[in-house]
């Protein structure tokens, strides 16, 4: 699904939204977490300082994904180049912003990803219930990353004042300068990390759909 095939209209983003992969597996996670969560029953306060405790670190975890995983840049160790193929994915999706078949969280990530937060949660929330609202809750964050960032890249522009904003921070960093504006679906950590500067203050990039690299090699690095 290319460009010219991009949804421009809510109602047709919703519906395409499920065609893909990423969001199917997400939503099905949410669905049999929540569906755990509710037969366990027993609610605490605890469940709702988890949920809090989530949103409050979500938006730091997106910046350090984005900065340190998503922009990972290549190093040559005695002659091997060590690269990953999820930063090899989001190289990708920057050089062709615009094709929706390219942007959502890879299918392999799912492998390990979904097992991995079910053994920590398991492992680490002193009660099973308290475990699951924790996967229920994450599971909830990431499906709605996938859509804000899936809606971003869509010919439409939402209505409301709070995801046209994170249409215009998202486009930024696409479009303006690559080294700033990384949050998603939520904007704090870039204030945190003074990574949301003011526009006229920030130079256009002209290596916003490369991010400096070439084949996995850095341009800079190639051209000494």
């Amino acid at each position: 699904m290319r460009t010219s095939e991009s949804p421009t209209t809510l109602t047709d983003a919703f519906r395409r939204f499920f065609d893909f992969l990423s969001p199917r597996v997400v939503a099905g996670a949410c669905a049999i977490a929540v569906a755990v969560r509710l037969a366990l029953g027993d609610w605490t306060v605890w469940d709702a300082a988890i949920v809090l405790g989530l949103v409050a670190l979500w938006p730091l975890q997106e910046w350090l994904i984005h900065v340190f995983i998503l922009h990972y840049r290549p190093v040559t160790v005695r002659g091997r180049t060590l690269d990953f193929a999820v930063p090899r994915s989001h190289r990708r999706h920057h050089r062709d912003p615009w094709n929706i078949d390219i942007l959502f969280i890879p299918s392999h990530v799912f492998l390990y990803a979904i097992p991995l937060q079910l053994a920590l949660w398991i492992g680490l929330a002193p009660t099973l219930p308290l475990a699951f609202t924790g996967l229920a809750a994450f599971h909830v964050l990431t499906l709605h990353y996938e859509w804000v960032h899936y809606l971003v890249h869509t010919r439409y522009r939402p209505k409301s004042w709070l995801y046209d904003r994170l249409w215009r921070n998202h486009r930024l960093h696409h479009c303006k300068n690559e080294r700033y504006w990384f949050g998603v679906t939520m904007l704090s950590g870039d204030r945190l990390m003074r990574t949301a500067p003011a526009l006229d203050d920030v130079p256009t990039s002209s290596t916003c759909r490369t991010l400096g690299l070439e084949d996995g090699l850095d341009v800079g690095a190639r051209a000494a």
